[in-house]
């Protein structure tokens, strides 16, 4: 399996959101699925992971994300928005690939996709900043974003000494 799939499919939009919704329930929405996405992967980490410094970044993303989407369904749920109570299907059918991998490959797997994974919740993360329409989405992507930002620096590290070891 490649690792572009997996982070792709983490947090890949659904687009299909109604027009009428809430302001930025799209985001909302977006990122419980891709924050499900992260808790189950990290769950699946801790796991199958080889490699200590990979357990523990898993443990971390079971952790931050676990309170990020609590805080998120708080949210919601002051806006009337109903959020997903799972990953989408394309998130848990790649969460099935990765089920299959194991050893230095699953480790790769999962290390390449959370880059990925960040990278675009950052970039989803700074949208929302600069032109969200609700003020509370706005605050809360605001307050995230520092976390989000170091989780990315703490996994281009283990990515960069799981290239090294090739």
């Amino acid at each position: 399996m490649r690792a572009g799939y997996l982070s792709v499919l983490l947090v890949v939009p659904v687009l299909a959101w109604g027009a009428d919704a809430a302001p930025d329930s799209s985001f909302y929405k977006h990122l419980a699925e891709g924050g499900i996405a992260e808790v189950d992967a990290g769950n699946l980490a801790v796991q199958k992971a080889t490699d200590p410094k990979v357990k523990d970044f898993a443990s971390m993303m079971v952790k931050d994300h676990t309170a990020a989407n609590d805080k998120l369904k708080a949210l919601a749920d002051t806006k009337g928005i109903k959020l997903p109570t799972s990953a989408s299907v394309s998130q848990m059918a790649t969460e099935g690939k990765l089920k299959v991998l194991s050893g230095s490959t699953f480790d790769d797997s999962y290390v390449k996709g959370q880059v990925k994974a960040h990278q675009q919740t950052v970039a989803l993360l700074k949208k929302e900043i600069a032109s969200g329409q609700d003020a509370d989405a706005k605050q809360f992507a605001e307050s995230i974003l520092p976390t989000v930002k170091e989780h990315l620096k703490k996994v281009n590290a283990l990515a960069g000494a799981h290239s090294a070891s090739k």
